[in-house]
């Protein structure tokens, strides 16, 4: 620093300069000279007539920082190699402010010190090594800002290695957590880059800041089963979202993190530990104190890059995707487009209703089934038929929104869409006409061809609304895989006997259990009869009056939930995509028909189906607070 510099930033001449530090400043105003002194002492200038032009070395080391926790234990590992090696630490921090750097800078050069570890606090900052240059000190700059002979520590190799570990496990929805610092960008880079050659699209909308509410939905729709954090304290926070929603690290998702050397403290009793790699930051320090000192005494030595063996210190946090710890939903059954038709009465025969509304959306059993057990938490797949037009575009939109498996889909050629016609009344109650389209040519042979969709399935949910024979197929082939079978049978009157013999769980309604058994006049009579056939859990749904459970062992009614009646069109279908979803969870039947009876309650409280169909973070939070000793297996 100059006696110009001194000047431009006084807003004086040099002159003016000149006669202040040299008391000859009679004649200038007060205001100016307590200005030019307060500069000149916070760059520590020094008249060239009284400068220090001692050449013989100071044995110190100046290091600048520019935040207080931007090196972390880095410096002990400075100090320590700089102690070891007879020189004592000079260190500057400018807390992340401009104007305080260079006034570091200028006082390092006034101390005389033999070199000097620089941590530049922007790219820019680089213009300020001139005054290290000027003063013949030997200058080693780290971090990100700090040019391209910079030392900078591997953190794009970290983050590509975690990354790594979760593809390995066979993760592909992989969120990338970020913190504000200097490893930031790197870390982000690196992440980018396993992404690529692992031959995977990177998906910005998986890239967060900040824990916000649209990481949170994301979590709920099931779009991510792991992540990475650049940062712990990060990781610590994403782990306390989770819990808030009711998931389980690593058993609803995984979690690996960056972590410093130094001691960081968990915040939860039930978290042992996080999976991390572990930055060696005084290691990389001491690598950086060598290579300062090999500089200042010329060692002429050629030294090798920093590098550091990563290893994941636990498996903590970290699991195989939720959707292959446990086994997967399949789904076999219509396919419609529905317009529904809210009346103030439903139609009867003779009577002419008016429409006060209407509205179109994708549905079918197959779908409000598929749908509803992916929003609570499952891999589905469903297996049907829609046909060539453009209403097939939307249910392919539709099941692709919330992650529904459609490889066992079938396009039609010269066919429609199945359609259904839905009066809703006032009270909630509604009847429906439909016209099966592409379900009606759903055949066996169809069946056979999505087969491996069966693999690995824990239970299969089968309606009649397809053909007879195509019902048949599906539950052969999902006992031959090993999944349960759950059948509504629904649009058909009696149900053939082979029918019944492969079914585990029937859920008829009333209605549908009196064809089924018209001989009989109670419902528990009805549902003994059924047993016969070797059907495992009858489960009669009753609307308002909830529903009525026999097993071989125990009968019970189950109440149910009290929630309002808007459209009741799909309480039967959140019902059942519910208790499978729980007892593929692990729940016991009891437990899942509790918990089933509120999914319906919900789903009859707004209009339509899909939409009103819940997610499992909403559920079980509810749940809780009704029956907190309910959500137990």
């Amino acid at each position: 620093m100059n006696i110009k510099d001194i000047a431009k930033l006084a807003g004086v001449s040099a002159s003016t300069v000149s006669k202040i530090v040299n008391q000859k400043d009679q004649s200038i105003s007060k205001e100016t000279r307590e200005r030019v002194l307060k500069i000149v002492k916070e760059y520590n200038y020094t008249p060239y007539a009284s400068a220090n032009t001692s050449s013989s070395k100071s044995w110190i080391i100046g290091v600048l920082l520019k935040s207080s926790a931007s090196l972390n234990t880095t410096l002990d590992g400075i100090i320590q190699t700089a102690q070891g090696n007879g020189y004592s630490t000079l260190v500057f921090n400018n807390y992340s402010d401009k104007d305080q750097e260079l006034k570091n800078i200028t006082s390092l050069c006034k101390q005389n010190v033999d070199g000097v570890i620089w941590e530049p606090l922007t790219e820019q900052s680089l213009s300020f090594a001139t005054y290290f240059k000027d003063a013949s000190i030997p200058l080693l700059t780290v971090g990100p800002n700090g040019g391209k002979h910079a030392i900078c520590f591997p953190y794009e190799e970290a983050a590509y290695q975690i990354t790594q570990e979760l593809i390995d496990q066979k993760h592909s929805q992989i969120a990338c957590l970020l913190s504000k610092g200097r490893r930031t960008s790197a870390f982000l880079e690196g992440y980018k880059k396993c992404l690529f050659d692992n031959h995977m699209k990177l998906d910005k909308e998986l890239i967060f800041d900040e824990l916000n509410d649209n990481l949170a939905q994301k979590l709920n729709n099931r779009q991510i089963t792991g992540v990475v954090s650049s940062h712990y304290h990060k990781a610590l926070e994403f782990y306390q979202l989770v819990n808030t929603l009711s998931y389980k690290i690593p058993e609803d998702i995984s979690l690996i993190s960056l972590k410093s050397d130094h001691t960081e403290p968990l915040t939860f009793s039930e978290l042992s530990e996080i999976s991390t790699y572990a930055i060696q930051n005084t290691d990389f320090g001491t690598y950086v104190g060598n290579q300062l000192i090999h500089r200042i005494e010329q060692n002429k030595q050629k030294s090798q890059p920093f590098a550091q063996a990563f290893h994941l210190n636990n498996r903590t946090t970290i699991s195989l995707p939720f959707n292959l710890n446990i086994p997967r939903l399949t789904v076999v059954g219509s396919i419609n487009i529905d317009t529904y038709l809210t009346v103030p009465k439903l139609p009867n025969s003779g009577k002419t209703v008016s429409i006060s509304s209407s509205s179109i959306q994708p549905g079918g059993k197959g779908v409000n089934q598929s749908i509803g057990a992916a929003k609570l938490g499952h891999r589905v797949g469903l297996i049907g038929n829609i046909g060539s037009d453009l209403d097939a575009d939307y249910v392919y939109s539709a099941l692709n929104q919330y992650g529904v498996d459609s490889l066992g889909i079938k396009r039609r050629p010269h066919t429609d869409t199945g359609k259904a016609y839905i009066f809703v009344a006032a009270n909630g109650h509604s009847t429906i006409s439909i016209l099966p389209g592409a379900n009606g040519i759903f055949t066996p042979e169809d069946i056979e061809e999505k087969k491996e969709l069966f693999e690995n399935a824990g239970y299969c949910l089968i309606q009649s609304e397809i053909p007879l024979d195509t019902v048949a197929k599906a539950c052969s082939l999902a006992h031959e895989y090993g999944a349960k079978t759950i059948f509504k049978p629904s649009a058909y009157g009696k149900i053939p006997e082979n029918i019944l013999s492969l079914v585990d769980i029937l859920i008829p309604n009333e209605d549908e259990l009196n064809e089924l058994c018209p001989e009989f006049s109670s419902i528990e009579e009805k549902a003994n009869f059924l047993l016969n056939y070797g059907i495992q859990t009858i489960i009669v749904t009753l609307g308002e009056q909830g529903c009525y459970v026999k097993t071989i062992d125990w009968a019970k009614y189950f109440p149910a939930a009290d929630f309002p009646a808007i459209d009741t069109t799909g309480a039967s279908d959140a019902f059942i995509s519910a208790l499978a979803s729980y007892l593929l969870y692990g729940y016991s039947l009891k437990a899942a028909v509790r918990i089933a009876t509120y999914a319906a309650g919900f789903c009859i409280t707004r209009d339509g189906v899909v939409a009103s169909l819940i997610d499992r973070h909403s559920l079980e939070t509810y749940i809780k607070q009704k029956e907190d000793g309910l959500i137990k297996k």
